[in-house]
């Protein structure tokens, strides 16, 4: 078995002649061309050594690098330094390529054979893990930039960041996940283009890394349990994790598919006004990923949304929202009210759910487009006055990403109520708590036919664009760009051209504004104000 190992490995060796011996005489290092390839080959005093002349980090040369009597050569352009005996990085980043050598008589010859496809896969998939830990961008970039070159599917690195990641965040499902799929669709549509589609993938791994980024694994119980759908909503709103994650674990083992958990997790995610939508949002992206991805990622991502929506806050309980349940016990009786955009412009949250309610008897598409246009128009017309302000009281702390939510969530509203009419109510009724939000953050005084697109589809393939090269440099930021694009894509089509015209003239007014982040003042404000009454 050995003899035939060895044959086996011989002849999978491709010996190519590199230079005369010679040639090191009067010189310790010297590049050379080999099939394709720059090798850079050194003199030491433990031998003749040869590795790939292009720094794996940035390419540059390392023939002009430096190198000590213990074999570590020294790029100098950014200091990495690499073992040039066994190629490791002493930094930690990528690895060097290093060559097998033979002197035969006067001449060196180099073997250049490629490692077997297995071997160069997991290699590869372990350095990518290593810069997913590190949060290291651009090295995200270049491994699956190998795993492309290498003939893989590029989608594994996605696969493998879900590994990485889902029981490392701690209150489980953050926008890295939504975010991911909404790359992956992205990714999707740009077939035969390597650039954007490189660009969808490392946003997908890296924010996920990002969000992870020196976090621990977060234990979820282990046991199993026969899933019932009324039982798992009754959980999830107990906030009983270990119960939900068994039911979840049970219903997988027992064949069950996404769609035979939707309609509970929808349920659960529209019981409360949770976590400003979020959980409704997360169900719909949960379902995009699952189906894309294939099983293998669905308990993992299952379990990590169970833990979000346990963890969620329900804002129905705080007193701004508090009327909420009162009003979708009254759904439906009276409402007979035609609905319209301008019956929720500049509505208060409690005005916003009773403005709902009067139009209850009407057909809730027609509602929901109407609530979609309030948000929508709230979004076009964002006070960004607000962002300058200081001394605002923490209620007050809101920006444009509040804004857009308005239409994420209505967008996943329209997906989760359509295949599950019952729950109509609640997302109307929380599509108006939203507007309520929002409205009294808005400015009168804004010209919104101005921001009209005179090319509809041209100005939003436009936005689209831009996402795809966004130059932010906030993964929270940057996915809420794509996020709201794809969302409003999504949902013009169920709109007349001047009702959807609206929607594209409100993300180009967020794609167009200053956006601030870090309330340095304001926050100080607070702060001193907080304190000051404990």
């Amino acid at each position: 078995m050995a003899k035939v190992m060895q044959k086996a490995a011989a002849a999978a060796r491709n010996w190519q002649r590199l230079m005369a011996l010679s040639e090191l005489a009067s010189r310790p290092v010297k590049m050379v061309r080999v099939a394709g390839r720059q090798i850079a080959v050194f003199k030491t005093a433990q031998g003749i050594r040869a590795c790939d002349n292009r720094c794996p980090h940035e390419g540059f040369p390392l023939s002009e690098g430096s190198l000590s009597s213990a074999c570590i050569l020294t790029c100098n352009w950014h200091n990495w330094k690499f073992d040039l005996e066994s190629g490791e990085n002493l930094y930690g980043g990528d690895r060097l390529r290093t060559y097998a050598l033979e002197i035969r008589g006067d001449d060196i010859w180099i073997d250049i054979a490629e490692p077997p496809y297995e071997e160069r896969y997991a290699s590869i998939c372990a350095s990518l893990r290593d810069a997913f830990d590190d949060y290291s961008y651009d090295r995200i970039a270049r491994e699956i930039a190998r795993l492309i070159r290498l003939g893989a599917d590029p989608v594994d690195a996605l696969r493998l960041a879900i590994e990485w990641s889902w029981q490392r965040m701690e209150f489980g499902w953050t926008h890295a996940y939504a975010g991911m799929a909404d790359w992956l669709q992205l990714y999707d549509e740009h077939p035969g283009n390597a650039e954007i589609q490189l660009a969808c993938l490392v946003e997908s791994v890296a924010h996920a890394a990002y969000d992870v980024l020196r976090e621990p694994e977060y234990a979820f119980a282990a046991e199993v349990q026969e899933f019932d759908a009324d039982r798992l909503v009754a959980d999830i709103d107990a906030e009983n994790e270990a119960a939900a994650v068994a039911a979840i674990r049970g219903g997988i083992r027992a064949g069950l598919e996404f769609v035979d958990f939707e309609e509970a997790l929808s349920r659960a995610a529209l019981l409360h006004y949770n976590d400003f939508g979020h959980a409704l949002i997360y169900v719909t992206k949960a379902g995009a990923l699952i189906e894309r991805l294939g099983e293998a990622v669905m308990e993992p991502l299952l379990l990590s949304l169970v833990r979000e929506m346990v963890y969620a806050s329900r804002e129905d309980r705080i007193p701004e929202f508090r009327a909420y349940g009162a009003e979708l016990e009254k759904w439906g009786w009276h409402g007979d009210r035609s609905p319209e955009p301008a019956l929720w412009r500049r509505k208060s949250i409690n005005k916003s759910l009773q403005a709902a309610v009067a139009c209850s008897g009407s057909d809730v598409e027609d509602i929901y487009r109407a609530l979609l246009l309030a948000n929508a128009i709230n979004l076009l017309a964002f006070d960004i006055s607000q962002q300058d302000k200081i001394h605002v009281s923490v209620s007050g702390n809101v920006g444009w990403l509040d804004f857009t939510h308005g239409l994420t969530f209505a967008s996943a509203v329209r997906q989760q109520c359509s295949r599950y009419p019952r729950l109509w109510p609640q997302g109307l009724l929380q599509m108006a708590c939203f507007n309520g939000r929002n409205a009294g953050f808005t400015d009168d005084s804004i010209d919104l036919d101005s921001w009209r697109p005179d090319d509809m589809e041209k100005k939003l393939a436009a936005l689209i664009e831009r996402v795809l090269d966004h130059g932010q440099g906030e993964h929270i930021v940057s996915v809420h760009l794509l996020k709201t694009a794809l969302a409003v894509r999504q949902e013009i089509r169920y709109l007349d051209p001047a009702d959807a015209e609206i929607l594209v003239a409100a993300l180009t007014r967020f794609f167009e504004s200053p956006l601030k982040r870090r309330q340095v003042r304001r926050t100080a404000f607070q702060s001193l104000q907080f304190v000051a009454k404990e």
